[in-house]
């Protein structure tokens, strides 16, 4: 089924990230924590893309078991990151052939060593010209990212927002956000999307801070701000280990529910391939 057929049914959607595990002892807990999130009946989910197609093999496979052994409405991350118009050809035959209607498409991030992403001859240099390649192509269902506090490469938020219109232009049926921790700045980006024309559903992409180590990786992966109450408080707790996910619970579950209720149609889940977390948050929302 495609995600955007889904939309006709469900005003908010509620949906999870996986990515690929890396060896055997990572699948068995996988295996685990994936069951335990399938009994919340996620509208969809998707699996994400290893940086430079490194994970595409597995990426596939994955894709394939979740959508046509477990019987999940699955999205196929796919980047231009060393891809040639020949091998983006060959690599989305081979996922229309296993039955995936939807696709999550991306510049990508450079290959490690790299400061700036650089395109391969023949390739895409940016994710609205994959977009337009793959709409003009294909039949599949486009999602695109989105960044509330915008692109870290672009100038300014209003540059960034001109540049996801060319992406929604191309094809990009709806959108998902990278993570957030401050939802001023999603309202305020919708705010500013709509007034650029972008009226498809933009869904919110949320992390829980769960423990204090987390706050350095998270500012350092992305752009994004997180709130000083927040930090100063984990950091006070940083000691204890369970007392700092207690409170990066707690604070999630309110931005959350402050989204919801607040008109963002529905929730995207970066899980880390963990369970824990999103099991509690859904449960109390």
């Amino acid at each position: 089924m495609k995600i955007t057929d889904l939309f006709l049914s469900q005003e908010k959607t509620f949906s999870f990230e996986f990515f690929p595990p890396k060896d055997e002892i990572s699948a068995v807990d996988f295996g685990i924590n994936v069951g335990r999130l399938m009994r919340l009946s996620p509208s969809f989910v998707t699996v994400t893309y290893g940086a430079g197609g490194s994970t595409q093999a597995r990426t596939f496979a994955l894709v394939d078991y979740l959508q046509n052994t477990i019987g999940l409405t699955t999205v196929a991350h796919y980047t231009c990151v060393n891809a040639t118009r020949d091998k983006v050809k060959k690599d989305l035959d081979e996922i229309r052939d296993k039955g995936i209607e939807n696709l999550m498409l991306l510049r990508g991030d450079p290959p490690k060593g790299e400061e700036r992403f650089k395109p391969v001859e023949n390739g895409f240099k940016y994710a609205s010209e994959l977009i337009s390649y793959v709409d003009e192509n294909y039949n599949f269902c486009i999602a695109g990212a989105a960044y509330v506090e915008k692109h870290p490469e672009a100038e300014s938020l209003e540059e960034d927002i001109t540049n996801l219109k060319t992406k929604v232009n191309a094809g990009a049926d709806y959108l998902v956000t990278q993570l957030f921790f401050n939802n001023s700045y999603y309202f305020r980006f919708i705010e500013l999307a709509r007034k650029h024309g972008i009226n498809c559903r933009i869904i919110p992409g949320i992390i829980p801070i769960t423990s204090y180590r987390q706050i350095e990786r998270f500012t350092l992966m992305s752009s994004a701000k997180i709130p000083e109450e927040l930090k100063v408080d984990i950091e006070a707790n940083k000691n204890d280990p369970e007392k700092s996910y207690e409170i990066g619970i707690k604070y999630t579950i309110n931005q959350c529910r402050e989204l919801l209720e607040n008109g963002a149609p529905g929730l995207h889940f970066y899980t880390l391939n963990k369970s824990r977390a999103a099991v509690e948050i859904f449960e109390s929302l």
